[in-house]
């Protein structure tokens, strides 16, 4: 940690906008899940689960693939797909290789194409619109930035039980 202890504080600009960024995204995040949640009866985990699912191509994934797509540690993962089955959201089939692959069920479509159009409504309205086009290319090149030096800090001088490598 004594890299990390060296370095300049934040000036007080730098640590408003981050502190501002942080509620944003909180705030964001947990208006849209209460709307899924309300609305749907999904949580926002489910949404993120049934989105990836439905955009496969045939609509499986290994849940090792959900677990790079999503970021969660194996565990999480594992508890969460065995909640979504058994509300019947998804299904674990058997294949050729050792795990089983997570397939979406038609319960799991009909959910994830009833609740989209109001989400995606939602994201528009409260992120999308407020932005504008203009910044949001910025804050996705930004955005793309920020996780590119995350990528090379993982690479470099993250420890190993930090950067998940």
């Amino acid at each position: 940690m004594g890299a990390v202890a060296d370095e300049p504080w934040l000036t007080d600009e730098e640590q408003k906008s981050w502190r501002s960024y942080l509620l944003m995204r909180r705030t964001l995040e947990s208006h849209l899940e209460r709307h899924l949640q309300r609305e749907f009866g999904l949580s926002g985990s489910d949404f993120e689960i049934l989105v990836n699912l439905s955009e496969s191509e045939t609509g499986r994934m290994r849940a090792f693939e959900l677990g790079e797509a999503t970021q969660w540690e194996k565990s999480r993962m594992s508890h969460h797909l065995s909640r979504m089955e058994k509300r019947g959201l998804i299904r674990k089939e058997a294949c050729d290789a050792r795990y089983p692959e997570i397939a979406l069920t038609e319960q799991g479509r009909a959910a994830i194409e009833a609740c989209a159009p109001a989400h995606v409504g939602r994201v528009r309205e409260l992120f999308v619109d407020v932005f504008g086009p203009d910044r949001m290319a910025m804050l996705g090149a930004a955005s793309d930035d920020v996780i590119a030096a995350i990528g090379k800090h993982q690479h470099t001088n993250c420890p190993p039980d930090v950067s998940g490598c």
